[in-house]
């Protein structure tokens, strides 16, 4: 079973993860301090033990400590011998950090071009009508090659936009002046959020998140999203864009027996949170496909409700950690997650979540052949890395020796639409100027022509009348 799968834990029987079915994504649920991070954690080394890159965005800087040798612990030592785990050994799994903000691991940037008018819009939270005018800005951008790279070659080209609004209208609809200035305002926001440096180059290559060491583990990619997750929007419209842009970038390969890379979405909820119908229906829609490209993607949230049904019925690997029912919503989660398994004759299973202790969770995977099992009241295996956050010098050391050391550190600013719109300004800038001063020439020219032609027919008609006399 070891070759075939990744060992959770154990209950009546051992619970495996089927790698053949880790592609048909997964969900991790369970109220604060009942052991999410944990069951993340040692799926994360699992899959990297098994030659699998994982994604993972980390939220208060737990997840960090899989890239040490785990401490001897008692309690997990225990917990080893009573699932019957052995050999139970301490070791670190390759790891990567990443930050968008530069700070706690290698950069992590996209173009505005490669994020598009879509999830621009989402980032925003614009309205229709700025959306359609955001539209007209990638249309106008693509006509006239002008390569949108970084915030401020969107804003360069909006200005642009606001000048040229009535010249444009015929071929593509009315951009108002107030619409632009709505859009320059929201963009000022995302700016004061990090924007600014998510948005440039050199961009993310999406290769690098799936790494494998010379010896074929997986790296574990960690982003540090602490910080991140204070702006929502910023990072559920980074979250997707990664899922789109492995969408597009990796080839079809259907059922695979292990999967390609493995995604951790922690606090899923931020992903679905006040999203439009046809942003769900995308989210919706890439999840569906993109296990045909080897790619598994697992939901890390408190509550099943926090997941739209579309997804949720999607998501055949299940991890139940306790649920506490102290409000009408929370018993709705309770009756809403028992009713997600596949029953068990032995338990009742709503009663049984709410009972749940730490590090203990109902296990549900699909088999071999795609069915789901019954569900397992499960103990959870003991992770092999550190439990907790790594100390600050134990990064720095991490970041150090990454494979991608350099890569991203330094921040490209090459020619793109700011600056092709500030030559294209300067150079009409200079043809008025030119033409301001021909004119000049032109009409000093001409007053000066007309003052001798007046002066000479003056003189001629003085002259005829002297000889007159």
């Amino acid at each position: 079973m070891a070759d075939a799968g990744i060992y959770l834990g154990k209950g009546d029987n051992a619970e495996y993860l089927f790698l053949s079915m880790a592609n048909r994504h997964g969900l991790i649920t369970g109220a604060t301090g009942t052991g999410k991070t944990v069951t993340l954690q040692i799926m994360a080394e699992a899959f990297s033990k098994q030659g699998v890159p994982v994604f993972a965005a980390d939220i208060k800087g737990d997840l960090s400590g899989i890239s040490q040798p785990g401490r001897t612990d008692s309690n997990q030592a225990t917990r080893a011998a009573q699932i019957g785990l052995k050999p139970y050994t301490l070791e670190a799994t390759p790891t990567m950090f990443w930050d968008v903000f530069g700070e706690q691991g290698h950069p992590i940037r996209t173009t505005i071009i490669e994020m598009g008018p879509l999830m621009i819009s989402r980032l925003l939270g614009l309205s229709g009508a700025q959306e359609g005018a955001l539209n007209i800005a990638f249309k106008i951008a693509d006509k006239e090659g002008l390569a949108l790279l970084d915030l401020k070659d969107l804003r360069a080209l909006l200005q642009d936009l606001g000048k040229r609004g009535p010249s444009i209208t015929t071929e593509y609809g009315n951009v108002t002046a107030a619409t632009i200035g709505a859009i320059q305002r929201q963009l000022m926001v995302i700016e004061q959020q990090g924007g600014d440096r998510f948005f440039g180059e050199p961009a993310l290559d999406i290769k690098d998140f799936m790494r494998t060491t010379a010896d074929g583990r997986g790296y574990v990619n960690i982003i540090a999203a602490d910080r991140l997750v204070t702006s929502p929007l910023l990072y559920a419209t980074f979250l997707l864009w990664l899922l789109s842009d492995l969408f597009q970038s990796l080839p079809e390969v259907g059922d695979v027996a292990v999967p390609k890379l493995v995604f951790f979405f922690d606090e899923a909820h931020l992903l679905f949170a006040d999203a439009p119908s046809g942003l769900l229906q995308q989210i919706s829609q890439t999840v569906k496909l993109i296990r045909s490209k080897g790619v598994g993607i697992y939901f890390v949230t408190q509550n099943p409700l926090d997941i739209p049904d579309a997804v949720l019925a999607q998501l055949g690997n299940r991890v139940q950690h306790a649920l506490r029912a102290y409000t009408p919503r929370d018993l709705k989660a309770v009756q809403v997650a028992a009713s997600t398994f596949r029953p068990n004759p032995k338990f009742d299973t709503a009663k049984v979540i709410s009972e749940l202790a730490k590090g203990e969770a109902l296990v549900s995977v699909l088999d071999p052949k795609g069915v789901p099992t019954i569900v397992d009241r499960t103990l959870i295996r003991p992770p092999s890395g550190q439990l907790g956050p790594v100390t600050p010098d134990q990064r720095k050391a991490t970041i150090a020796a990454s494979p991608v050391a350099g890569k991203y550190e330094g921040m490209i600013d090459r020619e793109s639409a700011y600056e092709m719109l500030a030559s294209r300004a300067s150079m009409a800038a200079t043809e008025k100027a030119v033409t301001n001063v021909a004119t000049t020439i032109v009409k000093q020219v001409g007053y000066s022509v007309a003052r001798q032609l007046g002066n000479a027919l003056v003189r001629g008609l003085l002259g005829g009348l002297s000889r007159g006399r």
